[in-house]
């Protein structure tokens, strides 16, 4: 039968499909033909042309897959069809082309990966470079609010997730906030700056935190593990500081935020669920650190321990301890927010030599 019409029309067969009139849901089944200089759609079954232009005049969507294939003539009215290969053919003999570059995708899948991969490789690019200079231009742009809001909601998050009520006796948690009273008059800030938090832990175990607000968070694990040096402790707690000072926890929570977003743009819609996943889970990244800020976090801290009275290397204890109760003695950290090594315990002691006016025994 098509081959007939097609005939009767003096014209060349392109594709067969279904006509459907301007603003109207009725279908025709019908040939798409070309016939006197012009793309016509003609009953299948024969008859008068539906409709008809000049190739120029017509607006074929790409190939995408095996989606059908629209032709949309100039009065309104389209022909669909599924033989996206026969419209092709028509088009290249057109000098007009063929498949689109989502099909051409599709095909070559060898390149499809290629383009993945280029995409994952910009993303480092933006990582590694144009994240952290967004970071600087967002922390040198942050309202004092923005930080209390960090701070509020990652240890509320941490609260309902992960830790509970302190189950440490009031005596004890006194002679530690005495000691952060100290310790905290000493920063630039101020001790009202800051606020410390108790907490049991849970799975995180022996850990201390800072949020950029200026909100410390000591566990009970922690406390525990210490015994009874209460200076180690305030050590700790002044190395946290140091972080709020230098501006390391808000650098960090802006950090994973791009990183958030940036998995976001390569992934897409990755869903609620998901999205909600990625946002706490990049707050409980912007709670560890470089090695290079837990260094200039451990030099602050040897600093305010002089500064109050304390010893400055107490810090150098609670690497000490993780090496001796915990096994620590590799450039990796059994703390994830605390890398604790051997190195880093005697850069300590050295800087507290120098603080004291001491000399270095390795150099006499």
């Amino acid at each position: 039968m098509a081959s007939e019409t097609v005939a009767n029309a003096g014209g060349a067969a392109i594709a067969k499909g279904d006509w459907h009139p301007a603003g109207s849901s009725r279908s025709v089944e019908a040939l798409l033909v070309e016939a006197a200089g012009e793309v016509v759609a003609q009953p299948a079954a024969g008859g008068k042309a539906l409709a008809g232009a000049g190739l120029s005049w017509l607006d074929i969507s790409s190939r995408v897959g095996s989606i059908p294939r629209r032709v949309t003539f100039p009065d309104g009215s389209v022909f669909e069809t599924w033989d996206n290969d026969g419209i092709d053919r028509y088009l290249v003999a057109r000098g007009k082309g063929g498949a689109g570059f989502v099909h051409w995708l599709e095909q070559f899948r060898l390149r499809l990966i290629v383009l993945v991969l280029v995409a994952f490789a910009l993303g480092g690019v933006i990582y590694r470079w144009g994240v952290p200079a967004l970071v600087e231009v967002a922390v040198l742009t942050t309202p004092p609010m923005v930080p209390q809001l960090m701070g509020q909601g990652t240890l509320a998050t941490l609260d309902k997730t992960t830790f509970s009520a302190t189950k440490l006796p009031e005596a004890r948690r006194k002679e530690i906030i005495d000691g952060f009273a100290r310790i905290a008059a000493q920063s630039p800030r101020g001790a009202k700056a800051y606020n410390l938090n108790f907490r049991d832990g849970g799975i995180i175990g022996p850990n201390a935190f800072a949020l950029p607000d200026g909100t410390l968070v000591i566990t009970d694990q922690l406390v525990e593990l210490a015994g009874s040096d209460t200076e180690m402790l305030v050590g700790v707690l002044a190395h946290e500081i140091g972080h709020v000072e230098l501006e390391h926890s808000l650098r960090q929570f802006y950090r994973a935020a791009g990183m958030t977003g940036l998995i976001m743009l390569i992934a897409g819609d990755v869903g609620s669920a998901m999205e909600d996943v990625l946002v706490q889970g990049g707050g409980l990244l912007a709670l560890s650190y470089s090695r290079a800020a837990e260094a200039e976090a451990d030099r602050r801290s040897v600093e305010l321990m002089a500064k109050a009275g304390y010893d400055p290397a107490a810090i150098a204890r609670f690497f000490g301890l993780l090496e001796d109760k915990l096994g620590d003695r590799s450039d990796t950290s059994i703390l994830s927010t605390h890398p604790g090594t051997p190195e880093r315990r005697k850069d300590i002691t050295d800087y507290a030599r120098i603080i004291s006016g001491q000399s270095d025994p390795d150099l006499q």
